[in-house]
């Protein structure tokens, strides 16, 4: 049976609980929701990232609100203090991500469906991985996921990097949970002179010649092939099926072309 009438704070539950086919459960979303295009239309918004509509979600009556990350903390204890059923996952790692995936499944009644979507991606995975071991020279990858401060990928990003045949240049700060533990400094980025410049502003469009013009960076190794991308946040910074989907394909793409 599980929850008939499901919010999700965030766009990666939204997603799966569309592939499963249960999208008839959830009755509100996230404005920053951008997979499945439908959802958008279908479904109303309830919160922000680190706000929402209180009124409006309590008016939905919920039975379940699934969120993401303790920076939807506050937002949480507020719901919870109203006396609604509230699960916070805080997934950092492809595993972590693979395992609420499948919470997810469990919860509506579609463990099969969810068991069989995620052997895809795990196969999807062990076919990335075999085709990295015939490759010797990996690109030296720096992946900025905000300006100012400079913080670089948080942990699956740095995997998928990895998965998608790439090098990630701060890799020894992956396991920080939090993003003020993955701040850097532009000399930082000067000193790993990375082949490839990946940005993914979360909320916000890269700033190209914020990035082209930064003085500590006109000698990399990027700067001068003008190796710079940018990936849309919904496919690489949404912890869900969109990593498997189009993020990480979308990372081969770029390192195949080098």
């Amino acid at each position: 049976m599980g929850p008939e009438r499901i919010i999700c704070l965030t766009e990666e539950p939204t997603e799966m609980l569309y592939l499963l086919g249960e999208e008839k459960r959830i009755v509100g979303i996230s404005v920053y929701t951008e997979r499945p295009a439908r959802a958008k239309e279908e479904k109303t918004k309830v919160s922000a990232f680190i706000s929402g509509n209180l009124k409006k979600i309590t008016a939905l009556e919920p039975d379940l609100v699934i969120g993401f990350s303790d920076i939807q903390s506050q937002l949480a204890k507020d719901l919870i203090e109203r006396g609604l059923n509230v699960l916070i996952f805080n997934q950092r790692s492809i595993p972590e991500i693979l395992s609420n995936m499948q919470i997810l499944g469990n919860l509506v009644g579609q463990t099969e469906k969810a068991n069989s979507l995620l052997l895809e991606w795990q196969n999807a995975m062990v076919s990335w991985k075999k085709e990295n071991e015939s490759k010797s020279n990996k690109p030296k990858v720096f992946f900025q996921e905000w300006d100012e401060p400079i913080i670089t990928g948080i942990q699956w990003v740095s995997e998928a990097i990895t998965l998608a045949g790439g090098e990630d240049c701060f890799s020894h700060l992956k396991d920080k949970k939090l993003a003020k533990d993955r701040i850097i400094t532009a000399d930082d980025v000067k000193d790993a002179n990375p082949d490839v410049y990946i940005g993914s502003w979360c909320g916000k469009a890269m700033d190209w010649d914020w990035v082209r013009n930064k003085p500590e960076w006109l000698s990399t190794n990027f700067i001068i092939s003008n190796k710079i991308f940018e990936l849309d946040p919904s496919i690489i910074l949404q912890p869900g099926p969109a990593l498997f989907l189009e993020g990480i394909p979308k990372l081969k793409e770029i390192f195949s072309s080098l």
